[in-house]
């Protein structure tokens, strides 16, 4: 078998979610993973997508500097619930 064969194939990046309230705006940061921005373009949190087997999850996360790593907000079946939960949290 040849090592063509053996690569794992790449990841196929989500389409941005669309969000129903307009208060905020997603900018892309990776292939699953949006910044949350307000509308002064503050940053409020990050949005990313997980694969579940019953569907998508979108969980709200935020950047913990200090250590570099993201800490998980929540996880919801709507984008916009996630992003709501950054917003109030």
């Amino acid at each position: 078998m040849s090592e063509a064969h053996l690569a794992p194939m790449p990841e196929v990046p989500y389409a941005a979610p669309r969000l129903v309230s307009k208060r905020e705006r997603l900018v892309r940061a990776s292939d699953h993973l949006w910044r949350v921005q307000d509308a002064a373009g503050r940053i409020l949190g990050h949005l990313r997508i997980v694969a579940d087997p019953l569907g998508l999850r979108y969980c709200a996360e935020r950047l913990h500097v200090a250590t570099g790593t993201f800490r998980l907000v929540g996880s919801f079946w709507q984008p916009d619930d996630a992003v709501q939960a950054l917003r109030n949290g």
